[in-house]
């Protein structure tokens, strides 16, 4: 018999892989070379569920008036590409794709914290795994990670748009002057350090307080279990939803302000 705290600890315990000895750890272990094996092989599976899907549906369109997903997808390309032409003033497909993989794969990620959080955990034992987290956007080294292309692409747009010589003017001269350039290229720095993290963070917080409610709520009993948990996981269906759209919609913003001046 466990207490609530030790539940509460194991279902926020990911399995680890420790890249030095390439050995599943055991116990919670941290530092650069430990990856969050779990987390990892839960994004992987659901982004290729998502891009053999599209794919599958791209094979079977049909020219005609869509039906079911194939509406459905149509539906949803098209309101995000004009989420990106309201930014861009234009369409962009790399932009538009861009949009939709985020939107969509961030959601179904977070569509994971609505699994009983006892599902995986109890099946996995069976094969002798101990702890295994299957949000992986209450992982923050996920929703990092997917910040990091942003991040990158937020650069490459700037030097696109203003080349080296006028990024590097916009750099030393705004916000403030070029008597002021040290406090000005201080201030960029911040300001666009700022965006991952921003990203990144809100995405995790969310999500992760999201999956320590649920988890908490497997401690009561359980003839009060349903009532509380339906409730939460329905508010959580808007949280989710909405977390997705923010990550999606600041990702148009940065790459947006990328090309406009300062």
């Amino acid at each position: 018999m466990i207490t609530s705290a030790q539940y509460v600890q194991h279902h926020l315990t990911n399995l680890q892989l420790n890249l030095k000895t390439m050995t599943i750890a055991h116990t919670p272990l941290s530092g650069f070379w430990v990856l969050n094996l779990d987390s990892l092989i839960v994004a992987w599976v659901l982004g290729l569920a998502f891009l053999i899907s599209l794919y599958l549906l791209a094979r079977r369109a049909t020219m005609g008036v869509p039906k079911g997903w194939q509406n459905f997808v149509e539906l949803l390309v098209d309101w995000i590409n004009s989420l990106v032409k309201e930014s861009f003033g234009k369409e962009s497909t790399f932009i538009g794709g861009l949009a939709l993989t985020i939107f969509v794969w961030t959601f179904l990620m977070n569509f994971m914290d609505l699994v009983p959080v006892d599902l995986f955990p109890k099946l996995l034992s069976y094969l002798g795994v101990q702890d295994f987290r299957c949000v992986p956007t209450a992982d923050a080294m996920i929703t990092f990670g997917l910040s990091l292309p942003v991040f990158f692409l937020i650069i490459i747009y700037n030097l696109r748009a203003k080349g080296f010589k006028g990024l590097g003017k916009e750099i030393l001269v705004s916000p403030f002057g070029a008597w002021l350039f040290p406090i000005n290229i201080v201030f960029r720095l911040l300001e666009e350090c700022v965006k991952p993290l921003s990203l990144s963070l809100r995405l995790f917080g969310n999500l992760f307080a999201g999956e320590l409610i649920f988890i908490l709520i497997a401690l009561l009993p359980w003839w009060i279990q349903w009532t509380v948990g339906s409730a939460w996981a329905i508010f959580h269906i808007l949280i989710i939803t909405i977390q997705s759209f923010i990550f999606m919609m600041l990702t148009i913003v940065y790459l947006s302000m990328a090309q406009g001046e300062h």
